[in-house]
């Protein structure tokens, strides 16, 4: 039989001392309706339902904190006998964390946190989305972006898009710009300085220096020829080498197959020159 408690104001049901005893009211029914809001204004609520669903949008936590940026909160999942996971905004840095912590769900701030992993999506959908260690490998070092391996002074390859930079720190005025197919621009805005060999490791491979426009490559100091052990190969540049000195008495030669027929010659110092002259009246 239905039955209806109408009163005209407000009705408590209380049980021995009420909230301030240990007394408990029980409804036992197979559902409990209530059509109004319900609103639960001690220090605890416990829920022991095995599935629990809500019908707002949206979900509100430390909702009486009036401090900005103060209190951290969040979500504690229950791991049994193991630490308890968490999801929570940290008020101090101002970011979410998500993680492994020996703390409870009854403390007030979070002092204890071993970061823990977030699976996303392998591949974002847009810029701003997060991007999975798969993704980024793939960028790095994958046919899709750019890679850069270099270790010692190996051979290893390094590969650039057209419109990536490499950058090298250290020494202020260098810049480097990328370009298809696989180039890489080293630019220097000051003179190098320091540098006590430049070489080339490629087998017979000549090592050019060019100036730019109608300037010239200036040796500003001593230069020094090693000695030949024997005569270059004449082309149509003149090459200028060292060996043991002969009737010019320097030792230094030179060689261009435009000249003499490739015919190796020897500059004559001034020594040599002035006897030759005296001989030849």
């Amino acid at each position: 039989m239905a039955k209806t408690l109408r009163t005209s104001g407000d009705y408590t049901v209380k049980a021995g001392a009420g909230s301030s005893g240990s007394n408990t009211i029980r409804l036992d029914a197979s559902a409990v309706r209530i059509p109004g809001n319900l609103t639960v204004e001690g220090t605890q609520t416990t829920i022991n339902s095995t599935t629990l669903t809500l019908e707002d949008q949206f979900m509100e936590v430390n909702r009486n904190n009036s401090t900005a940026g103060t209190e951290d909160s969040g979500i504690f999942f229950n791991q049994g006998s193991n630490d308890n996971q968490i999801l929570y905004y940290d008020a101090d840095q101002s970011e979410f964390v998500i993680g492994t912590t020996t703390h409870a769900a009854t403390v007030s701030a979070i002092t204890n946190i071993t970061p823990g992993q977030l699976k996303i999506a392998s591949t974002p959908a847009q810029s701003d989305h997060a991007a999975s260690k798969s993704y980024v490998d793939a960028q790095v070092s994958g046919a899709a972006g750019f890679s850069l391996k270099v270790a010692g002074d190996d051979s290893t390859q390094i590969t650039v898009a057209s419109g990536n930079t490499l950058q090298f720190s250290g020494t202020n005025g260098i810049t480097t710009a990328g370009a298809e197919p696989d180039t890489i621009t080293i630019s220097l805005g000051r003179n190098l300085d320091n540098i006590d060999t430049i070489s080339t490791d490629r087998s017979n491979q000549d090592l050019t220096l060019t100036s730019n426009g109608t300037g010239a490559v200036v040796i500003d100091d001593v230069l020094s020829f090693s000695g030949m052990a024997s005569d270059p190969t004449a082309t149509a540049q003149t090459k200028v080498y060292n060996k043991t000195a002969g009737g010019g008495g320097t030792g230094l030669y030179f060689i261009n197959s435009n000249i003499s027929s490739g015919a190796v010659g020897e500059l004559i110092s001034k020594s040599k020159a002035t006897a030759l002259a005296i001989a030849l009246g």
